[in-house]
């Protein structure tokens, strides 16, 4: 694992790297190690999966939902400090399907405030911002390497910090808190005890896992090229259809193109979820990313929350749908599910 480790800081420009069992379980040792909990918000956007908010809630820390921008459905920097409180001791902000927030807006926000920023990138590793990559801005950073993202150990994450001590502690919290892993205690050198200062989880990835992850990160530039293309031609075969696709990336960034998003248009002849039926009827699998956080049943009621607090982020969750994307995907393929679009959106 630690070669894969290493591979890692290496790639991104980090100066550590811990892995561990998945994204969500580096953001919690994350707030863990930051010492985040009772009594602290944490700024989180409400167009996420709901793992980013369930971190939170496990590390004890209040999550505070924030809308979109238009658009790009990235956090809302001015709407996130709108709701800046004394209690906020951070803001996650969520790279959504691989592009790049703002990093320079967010550092004078952070800095403005005395913010810990915790990214969670579980859809951004390869993605640039201005020349540096997600991940080596000085932030801890959360990677996913799911079965489903641009790189997979099947599961898996991994947090990225530019702390010693934050490494370490996400280290140490990742098996149980113990002071000496396995391999420390059973070493040529002899038995070695192991001690608990705190309650740790068991949020390790296994040195297997490792293996394959090894593998995937030699292949990824190739595949983000891939990714690029299919998505270009999906802009061309899509033009003229009631759907939006989804902005250009910004000037000076790399977009890592994990999830392709469209936004049905209003006046398109059926519902996004009638689309979404027509589409695995022909045995396409479509997805939605995501209908907001604000709208789950347990955020809602705890926190009573209503879609017209979140408009941006309410409406992205009525019409996102996500087409698939991945690079051994043909232009056949390809045109088969642009086809179904075609029949399915034309009436």
């Amino acid at each position: 694992m630690k070669r894969f480790e290493e591979q890692l800081e290496q790639y991104v420009g980090a100066p550590f790297c811990r892995c561990v069992s998945s994204c969500t379980a580096g953001l919690i040792l994350s707030m863990q190690a930051l010492g985040i909990g009772p009594g602290d918000e944490v700024l989180v956007p409400a167009m996420t999966f709901v793992a980013s908010a369930n971190a939170v809630e496990h590390a004890g820390a209040t999550p505070v939902l924030v809308d979109s921008e238009p658009g790009t459905g990235l956090i809302d920097l001015d709407a996130a400090e709108a709701v800046i409180t004394p209690s906020t001791r951070a803001i996650m902000p969520v790279h959504l399907a691989g592009r790049p927030v703002d990093m320079d807006r967010l550092a004078v926000l952070s800095e403005r405030h005395d913010l810990v920023v915790i990214e969670d990138a579980a859809h951004a590793i390869g993605a640039h911002w201005r020349g540096r990559m997600v991940g080596s801005f000085g932030n801890v950073t959360a990677l996913s390497f799911y079965v489903t993202k641009n790189i997979t150990t099947i599961e898996g994450g991994a947090v990225l910090a530019a702390d010693p001590a934050v490494a370490a502690e996400v280290e140490r919290l990742a098996l149980h808190g113990l002071s000496l892993g396995a391999w420390e205690r059973y070493s040529d050198e002899g038995f070695r005890h192991y001690e608990v200062v705190r309650p740790g989880f068991k949020f390790n990835m296994t040195d297997v896992q490792a293996a394959v992850g090894i593998h995937q990160l030699g292949r990824l530039e190739g595949w983000i090229a891939i990714r690029a293309e299919l998505w270009a031609r999906y802009d061309e075969l899509l033009a003229g259809l009631p759907v939006r696709t989804p902005p250009v990336a910004e000037h000076g960034t790399r977009h890592a193109r994990h999830l392709y998003q469209i936004l049905l248009e209003p006046w398109a002849p059926v519902t996004r979820d009638q689309l979404l039926e027509g589409l695995a009827e022909r045995h396409i699998g479509a997805g939605v990313h995501y209908r907001g956080v604000h709208l789950q049943p347990f955020y809602r009621d705890k926190y009573g929350l209503t879609p017209a607090q979140f408009p941006v982020a309410s409406d992205i969750s009525e019409r996102t749908v996500s087409l698939p994307l991945g690079p051994g995907m043909t232009e056949s393929d390809q045109d088969y599910v642009v086809d179904a679009l075609c029949e399915l959106l034309r009436g």
